[in-house]
């Protein structure tokens, strides 16, 4: 692997330096408010973007300096293989990570440089890559500066995400599929969940990011009793779907069971009633064989016995982990992998939220949940939501 060495003085870099282009931060996901909304957006997007291919020899990386103060821009520079035309274009946060690796280059490390001494790094690297091949680019290249949102190898098949929107409206016209209520005060001063609540950017859950898509829907019109809550009231869980995507190749397409327990709106990725995910990579013709599977199996998941959800839940909180705060943590951290910050706030929220310590897989899941609401990012959060599953799923396998 390339390794990459500068002398930051040499370049005048006397201080650290704000970072504040995509390519080095994140931005936050795209919030919508219905699937219609969420189409119509995709679609007309899709419609300013454009694949070509190129060969990876032909990038040229270029850093803008703007001023003292500031980071600067990273610009790629490239041949269009099919019009011969010069292409000029920006990265997202996700392809600089696509365009580093064609680099043998640690993206993490190029986001802390300023462009220009970034930019040199990658040009270096790309130079000495002597794969000598294609790269297919995706983006939109309409204006005189562009951005690249994807860098794949040549035979990636895309999956659009608006393909992937239209098959969920597919799937909600035979079940009340929706974007979930949110819980709120009744006038004795007792939280209830209302399922009809006009839904906001703060309560929907679909969302899009520079690199993927993720839809959660529920069927909250017909609760799941599973347990009691402290006070004595039902503990309430709904059955419903995810699906997430990727047209910049991030991830494969997925659609998955999930559960949503309405008194703290955590989303439960569990695979209890023997439907867990149905995936496949992008691929030509890789939509509809997806879709051929997996409406049988959300179909046959809608009309499961809700015995088994009530069975694993019980069982889950027979199933003791921990006897003391310290062995809570070391679960946390051993069984489950978070960091020992991430397990101290799991276990302090739970007992926040349930006013009781961690002690089962149960305690464990919900206050793994809990912390996953906070992340700013779906695909971090879901990441955290499969690791609930996992230890769930260990109880009921």
């Amino acid at each position: 692997m390339n390794t990459y060495t500068t002398n930051a003085l040499a370049h005048g870099i006397n201080g650290p330096n704000i970072l504040n282009n995509n390519w080095a931060n994140r931005p936050d996901d795209e919030k919508f408010l219905s699937l219609s909304s969420m189409l119509e957006f995709k679609t007309q997007d899709t419609q300013h973007l454009e694949e070509n291919l190129t060969h990876v020899k032909s990038l040229k990386f270029a850093g803008i300096h703007q001023d003292k103060d500031t980071q600067g821009q990273i610009v790629l520079e490239y041949k269009d293989q099919e019009t011969n035309k010069m292409r000029q274009v920006t990265p997202t946060h996700w392809s600089f990570n696509q365009l580093a690796s064609l680099a043998a280059a640690p993206s993490t490390y190029m986001r802390d440089l300023p462009a220009q001494l970034a930019a040199e790094c990658m040009q270096w690297g790309l130079m000495e890559n002597r794969s000598n091949r294609f790269v297919k680019t995706y983006g939109q290249l309409d204006s005189d500066l562009g951005q690249i949102r994807a860098a794949t190898g040549p035979d990636y098949g895309r999956i659009y995400d608006h393909e992937v929107i239209r098959k969920a409206i597919d799937f909600c016209k035979y079940r009340a599929w929706k974007i979930p209520g949110a819980m709120v005060g009744s006038r004795d001063g007792l939280a209830e969940y209302n399922p009809d609540l006009p839904v906001t950017l703060d309560t929907t859950t679909l969302f899009a990011s520079d690199r993927d898509c993720f839809l959660f829907l529920v069927d909250d019109k017909n609760p799941i009793e599973v347990g009691k809550l402290s006070n004595g009231d039902p503990d309430m869980m709904f059955r419903g779907f995810y699906i997430s995507n990727s047209e910049v190749g991030a991830k494969s397409l997925k659609l998955g069971s999930m559960y949503l327990r309405g008194i703290c709106m955590n989303r439960c990725l569990w695979g209890v009633e023997n439907f867990s995910e149905v995936s496949i990579r992008h691929s030509k013709f890789a939509l509809s064989k997806w879709y051929d599977e997996a409406a049988p199996a959300l179909e046959s998941f809608t009309a499961g016995n809700s015995q088994d959800l009530i069975n694993g839940v019980q069982l889950a909180k027979e199933t003791q982990v921990a006897k003391s705060d310290e062995d809570a943590l070391s679960f946390l951290r051993k069984n489950v992998g978070l960091s020992e910050s991430m397990a101290k706030l799991a276990a302090a929220r739970h007992l926040e939220e349930e006013e009781q310590p961690v002690r089962s897989v149960w305690d464990a899941a919900q206050a793994i949940t809990a912390i996953a609401r906070d992340q700013k990012h779906q695909d971090t959060r879901v990441d955290l939501e499969k690791k609930a599953g996992a230890i769930l799923d260990k109880v009921v396998s």
